[in-house]
């Protein structure tokens, strides 16, 4: 399989995220340095391409999904600068490059998290955002955005992982936690990019089952890399759940069937794909290029 070319997905987000997080001359310029450092890192942008990627397939206007699909990927880095904190995972490293507090300290980090997640929303409900796909879907757009974001999805999910530091937890508890931190923000994306097309509701359903399968396949790869990935590749250190004794797909499944399990939830995911008329080629391509990663 050759490799996907996200180019166009990614110059596309990147050049939004910089109009929407300018360089200022505010007195709070500070902020503003410490919002960009994390925002503009890098990184995969999977979420912002599933906005974009599904709305396009269900016809769509990419263009005027755009910021909703920056919005997804404020709420994703507010959610990396607040869980590299040492209150929460204390990580000094993220993709290669010293985590936002370990530059800024704790409490510009912090304040730099918040600003994110409500630029997020005031991205998605600007009156030209609005102007570009209606009141209606801007609304249901940012109300699954909402949902995947607070204690029921992503900052539940978190809840969970700190409560269960430290513990011998089960699968089904793993389940949950991965399903809320790390599913929910690629579900809601999925979704929303239908959502802003105006698609049925019998493809909502199918994107929300390819990218259910995608994020908890994502997840075990995740596990997979920890125990035997690059750290050079990764940007961070590998080994650090087995130092904190956490429960991982690996260390409760072992490596094979951990690997297996990636390998049928992409298989699911791509056959959710078949309930779209379109030409789903990238989606599989994205879903098997994700299952074999090494980053």
């Amino acid at each position: 399989m050759g490799r996907i070319d996200h180019s166009l997905y990614l110059a596309a987000v990147g050049d939004a995220l910089d109009r929407y997080v300018p360089v200022t001359s505010l007195m709070q310029s500070e902020l503003f340095r410490a919002m960009r450092y994390s925002l503009l890192a890098g990184g995969k942008r999977i979420r912002p391409v599933l906005v974009l990627e599904f709305c396009g397939l269900c016809g769509g206007d990419q263009e005027a999904a755009l910021p909703f699909a920056c919005a997804v990927e404020m709420i994703h880095t507010y959610s990396l600068i607040h869980d590299d904190l040492p209150c929460m995972d204390n990580d000094a490293m993220r993709r290669g490059k010293p985590s936002n507090h370990v530059v800024f300290g704790e409490a510009q980090a912090l304040l730099a998290g918040d600003s994110l997640l409500t630029m997020a929303f005031e991205t998605m409900l600007s009156s030209e955002s609005i102007g570009g796909v209606g009141a209606q879907r801007a609304a249901e757009a940012a109300g699954v955005l909402a949902a995947a974001a607070g204690a029921y999805g992503m900052a539940g999910g978190q809840a969970i992982d700190l409560m269960s530091e430290g513990k011998k937890i089960p699968m089904e508890t793993l389940q949950k936690m991965d399903e809320c931190k790390t599913g929910a923000l690629i579900r809601a994306a999925a979704k929303m990019g239908c959502i802003l097309a105006g698609a049925e509701s019998r493809l909502v359903r199918a994107a929300d089952e390819y990218a259910a399968a995608v994020g908890f396949a994502f997840q075990i790869v995740d596990d997979i890399l920890d125990v035997q990935g690059d750290e050079k590749s990764l940007g961070k250190p590998i080994g650090s759940d087995r130092e904190k004794d956490k429960s991982t797909y690996v260390s409760l499944l072992g490596m094979e069937r951990a690997g297996n399990a990636v390998r049928g939830l992409t298989d699911t995911a791509c056959k959710a794909l078949h309930a779209f008329p379109g030409d789903t080629a990238y989606l599989r391509g994205l879903a098997e290029e994700l299952a074999v990663r090494d980053r």
